[in-house]
């Protein structure tokens, strides 16, 4: 576990120090409401359904699975799950581009219109899930869910590196890799750029199933989706899509408010980063914790992600609501928890404190 809060912390402390430098040193404006959406997609929701697929794949392997990739020598195993998962991710990542009801889960990773690190960490609660079928072929063929852990760690490291805006060209890495220039291209939405670079890591599927597209230097990329996405709520990120592919005229959800209450951007992402380390505190301890301690900070966290986009979205409960929140979430912390985590704790407790007076300030204004 120590290992995942690990990884997992490092992930969206390369975020913030990307958004430093391309702020500090390039110059650069940074939309922060896309970036906070980005991070606070609903990564605890996406945690637990990782955890129910990954139950999945166990199961398959262990009932329906035979044992011909598990009885060869370890380092070959590695060898041809290295290759066999980025194989099945092309496929699953393709057919998440072409079939319309999984689009409209996938898209929420292409709504972004600010191609960087944190983009590299926006998908939608639902794509694990429907991610599966494409690779319950290596379950069934014997790849040990521990190989495949750690193979699929190596891969998804690989992918959140090329969303990175920082690197142009890769020299030779453009001939082998999906590289950050391969995966710009692919988050492109001109009719050149559209449905191409569907790899993870590896270039040769999309060169072997004629879906390569280089970067032209003479078609400047236009990210996000044809028709725009205007909203910073990660719920309505998740729901939109789903309701128009039903055909539910969604022209007046999701939209921000127009007379709203505007909250200041650095206290929005002080609060994304604080629901940042409660899901780190999750990672850590889940294991360990009781349930009602680990649903207690599921519900904490979750709620938090909605009310941080309420806030971005400038609707007039968000700050009461957050307020809210983070008072009954330390009230009731110290009756489940104790000293645990009781830093983090204290942050919401601060948070709260401030975001009363920008309240106050609001209502003498």
């Amino acid at each position: 576990m120590i290992y995942l809060v690990g990884s997992t912390g490092l992930l969206f402390a390369l975020v913030f120090i990307e958004a430093w430098i391309l702020r500090v040193v390039k110059k650069e404006d940074i939309p922060w409401k896309e970036v906070l959406l980005n991070i606070n997609s609903g990564h605890i929701l996406l945690w637990v359904t990782r955890a129910w697929t990954l139950l999945g794949y166990y199961w398959v392997y262990d009932r329906l699975g035979g044992q011909w990739i598990a009885e060869w020598p370890f380092v070959w195993q590695w060898v041809f799950t290295f290759f066999a998962w980025d194989f099945c991710y092309y496929w699953s990542h393709r057919m998440h581009h072409e079939i319309p009801f999984l689009w409209n889960i996938h898209s929420v990773h292409h709504q972004g219109e600010h191609f960087s690190l944190s983009l590299g960490v926006r998908n939608s609660w639902f794509q694990t899930v429907t991610s599966f079928p494409f690779f319950s072929i290596l379950p069934l063929i014997g790849v040990p869910l521990e190989t495949f852990l750690a193979v699929s760690g190596i891969h998804y490291f690989i992918q959140f590196y090329n969303h990175n805006r920082l690197v142009g060209k890769s020299g030779w890495l453009e001939y082998v890799m999906i590289t950050p220039a391969h995966h710009r291209v692919h988050h492109g939405c001109n009719d050149v750029y559209i449905d191409r670079n569907h790899g993870g890591t590896l270039v040769f599927w999309d060169k072997l199933f004629n879906t390569f597209q280089i970067e032209r230097e003479d078609i400047p990329i236009e990210y996000g989706l044809k028709e725009k996405f205007n909203s910073y709520s990660p719920f309505w990120a998740n729901v939109l899509p789903f309701l128009q592919y039903f055909g539910v005229d969604t022209e007046s959800m999701g939209k921000p408010a127009a007379k709203g209450r505007p909250v200041p951007a650095w206290y929005l992402v002080s609060g994304g980063m604080l629901l940042i380390g409660l899901l780190l505190l999750y990672i850590r301890h889940e294991d360990s914790f009781p349930l009602d301690q680990l649903v207690f900070l599921f519900l904490i966290i979750f709620t938090g992600t909605l009310l941080i986009g309420s806030m971005a979205q400038e609707q007039r409960f968000g700050l009461k609501s957050w307020i809210g929140l983070t008072v009954l979430g330390s009230v009731v912390w110290y009756g489940l928890f104790g000293s645990v985590g009781v830093v983090l704790f204290g942050g919401l407790v601060v948070h709260g404190v401030v975001g009363v007076v920008l309240l106050s300030k609001k209502n003498q204004s």
